[in-house]
Formats: C-alpha cells, sequence, structure tokens
C-alpha cells in the first residue's frame, strides 16, 4: 500500500513511523513534514488546507491511502476532496469535522445522543457573557468555539480574565468546571463500527505542577494504571458509539479518528471535548503500545470495512512522552534555534526512546527549530517508572538554547498516586 500523510507535526511524525514499521505499506510520504518524519517518508510541499491540491499529489503519487492528521485541513474539508478523487482517505468530512471546528456543534450533538458533559451556555454578546460568568462562578471555563490550535481554552479563578478571553471570542461557549482527573480515548470509526484505543492522559499546562497557560500539550502517557478497568467499555457505551450514531442519523456520518476529552468526576464520565482527529501528544504514546500493524486499521476505517478488522492488540509496555517547547512557548515562541543531541539519543537510547519531530526544519545540515512545540522525546519500558527515566534520559541529551520542558510527565501515575 502506497500512503501519503498531510501535516507536518509530531503527530504526523508518530503516525509516520508506526506506517513505516508496517509491512504492508511499500512507499509512505508525507506533504509537507519536517525535518525528523524526512528519515521514514519522501517528503512533498503542499498547503495542507487546499484539497484539490492534495488531491492532485495523492494521485500523482499513485496513493492508496491518505491520512490527513491535523484538524484544520480536516474543517476545510480536505478529506472531501480526497474522497471525491476516487482515494481512500483516513479523517472525517468537512460536515462531520465541525464536531471539533465549533464547540456549540459539539455541545448539540452530544444533547442529542444524551452524551454526559458539562452544563454550558453559548455566547455572542457581552451581556450573555456576563451572565453565564456569574450563573457558573468561578473557576471560570471559557472556550472559544472555533479551532485554536489547542489553545482557545481559559480556566481561571480571574473574572476579569475569563471576560476577557471570551469578549475576544465572535462566539463562545462557557461552563462549568469539571473537578477530576482528564482522560483521553481516541476511537477509529468508519461511521458505523467503532474501535477503541488506549486511554491516555496528557498535560496541558506548560510548567511543572500544572502551573502556567494552556498549550498544545507537554507530554503524555499510557496506560492508565489508576483508572478504572471497566473505563473504555464505559466510554464506549455512553459517548462514543452514541455520537458516532447521531452523527450518521443526521446525514453527516463521522468516519476517521474519534477524540474524545475526559473528566473523571463523582457522577461518573463527562466529555469535555471532541477532537476529529488523533491528539498531539497522546498519540505519541498510544502508537508506542499498539501492536497491530497500523495501516490496515485506517485503510478499513477509509474503506466503511471496519467491521472486518480483527481486534486490537497491545504491548504490555507503558509509554511516556516528553514535550520539549521553544523559549517563551505558548506565547511568541522563538525559532532557528540549533537542535543538538539527536544523532546521540539515537545511538544511546533507542529502540527504547526515540525523537518524534514537532516544529523542525533542516537549515543546511542542521535541524533547527521552527514552532512552538519542537520535539516528543518518547520511551516505552516495562512500567511508567521505567519508561520516565528513558524518557528523562533522552530529553537530557537534547541541547536548544532556551528550551523548556515539564519534569513532573506521569511522575504522579509511576508513584502510584493517580
Amino acid at each position: 500500500m502506497k500512503v501519503l500523510v498531510i501535516g507536518g507535526g509530531a503527530r504526523e511524525h508518530a503516525l509516520c513511523r508506526s506506517l513505516s514499521l508496517d509491512p504492508d505499506v511499500t512507499a509512505l510520504h508525507c506533504a509537507p513534514g519536517n525535518a525528523g518524519i524526512a528519515e521514514v517518508a519522501e517528503l512533498h510541499p503542499v498547503d495542507q488546507l487546499d484539497g484539490d491540491a492534495v488531491a492532485r499529489l495523492a494521485a500523482e503519487l499513485g496513493s492508496e491511502l491518505v491520512v490527513v492528521g491535523p484538524e484544520a485541513p480536516l474543517v476545510a474539508g480536505v478529506a472531501d476532496a480526497v474522497r471525491a478523487a476516487g482515494i481512500p482517505c483516513f479523517g472525517p468530512s468537512k460536515e462531520a469535522a465541525r464536531l471539533e471546528g465549533s464547540k456549540a456543534f459539539a455541545k448539540d450533538v452530544m444533547a442529542a445522543a444524551s452524551v454526559p458533559t458539562a452544563r454550558s451556555y453559548v455566547c455572542t454578546t457581552p451581556e450573555e457573557i456576563d451572565e453565564a460568568l456569574d450563573a457558573f462562578g468561578a473557576p471560570y471555563v471559557v472556550k472559544d468555539d472555533g479551532l485554536a490550535a489547542g489553545k482557545g481554552v481559559v480556566v481561571t479563578d480571574d473574572l476579569a480574565a475569563a471576560r476577557e478571553h471570551a469578549l475576544a471570542c465572535d462566539r463562545v461557549v462557557i461552563e462549568e468546571f469539571l473537578d477530576g482527573p482528564e482522560v483521553s480515548l481516541f476511537a477509529i470509526t468508519d461511521g458505523v463500527t467503532v474501535l477503541p484505543l488506549q486511554p491516555a492522559q496528557d498535560f496541558k499546562r506548560a510548567l511543572d505542577g500544572d502551573e502556567g497557560p494552556n498549550t498544545g500539550g507537554m507530554g503524555a502517557y499510557s496506560p492508565l494504571p489508576w483508572a478504572d478497568p471497566k473505563l473504555v467499555d464505559e466510554v464506549m457505551e455512553s459517548v462514543l458509539q452514541p455520537t458516532v450514531d447521531e452523527l450518521r442519523r443526521r446525514g453527516t456520518p463521522f468516519s476517521g479518528l474519534l477524540y474524545a476529552g475526559l473528566a473523571i468526576i463523582s457522577r461518573g464520565v463527562r466529555v469535555i471535548e471532541f477532537n476529529a482527529r488523533f491528539g498531539d501528544p497522546e498519540t505519541q504514546v498510544v502508537l508506542a503500545r499498539l501492536q497491530t500493524p497500523l495501516a490496515g486499521v485506517l485503510f478499513h476505517s477509509a474503506n466503511g470495512t471496519l467491521d472486518v478488522q480483527p481486534p486490537l492488540t497491545w504491548r504490555d509496555d507503558a509509554a511516556v512522552t516528553v514535550v520539549i517547547a521553544s523559549h517563551n512557548y505558548p506565547a511568541t515562541p522563538r525559532t532557528g534555534d540549533p537542535i543538538e543531541g539527536l544523532a546521540e539519543v539515537a545511538a544511546e537510547d533507542a529502540p527504547t526512546a526515540y525523537v518524534l519531530h514537532a516544529g523542525t526544519r533542516h537549515e543546511g545540515d542542521a535541524v533547527v527549530s521552527a514552532g512552538g512545540r519542537v520535539l516528543s522525546v518518547t520511551a516505552t519500558g516495562e512500567d511508567l517508572t521505567q519508561a520516565r527515566d528513558r524518557a528523562y534520559t533522552a530529553v537530557g541529551r537534547i541541547r536548544l538554547d532556551g528550551s523548556q520542558h515539564r519534569t513532573d510527565i506521569a511522575r504522579e501515575a509511576a508513584q502510584g498516586l493517580g
């Protein structure tokens, strides 16, 4: 199978890495990719948001499967253009991707499907914003209705900061605060059959101890030793299958990766958000544990034949990923700094630890930073303690001027504190 992956972040590097290890993949391409992906796939320039351009590239390469990684191309309808060209595509249609593209739409779908979620108000005027903030009180949870690269959510006790963020959005969702541990659960679906993956937990705050501003994610781990063994079955029954069934009932079937961000509260599971694609950095740890070859699963999703896919198999290993971010991330990150130590990790730590590139590019023979989140250092081990140790050992070999990373990824879970 010839596969084309669209995107250029650590999520796409994780996807490309897994696909490159799949014996059924005979040719692997990525557009636009990054410096790390270039080691496992042939790179091509493309405007990710131009569906016709992506479809043309896929046809020129003889692609038999296109995998759309990021949310913006999906919301822009790139998967529709690829399918219209007669090429199987892993990723939801523009209409179905509204599940991530509009939080108000997602709330409407959840209400119709009786999916448990936080109580919320959709606001478009200052008066509605003030009423909603007053109704819920602190901590305030304020979400930009549209896409915001993982940084459109403010959770704060500061009423002025909450109101300022809300007023900066065209349309905003204000909801009750859910006090409980958060879990990410992915599911691959063809619009009918739903195949859950293993849960992960990510760390959205920039600094240790969950301090600092929200980011796109600073690290993740899997499995979750503190989680109820029945969690996946419960989420399948109360969240994932009802959501897929409701979208199909509306005539906008969801095919691709359905990501449920969940809060585990005293009253049970509640959906915080839906995404329409693999999450970053959770993908890095979930795919590190997946034993089933990836290409066939994605192909069955794209072709509506997921019902014939055998059950997924998983490694017993734990996985941890630690994000190395640029100076001043997530505000105005500095780019263009040289990255050193990548060869040392490859020589000293592989195969149990490896580096997935996010915001990188080649500058001559050097690899330099090209974004806010620069690298995802990922490691596996017999348990979370060993995986953490290996990940942070590898992180210690990386040299990037002014870079930052959290030192507490998976620490509490490894210590049995949940």
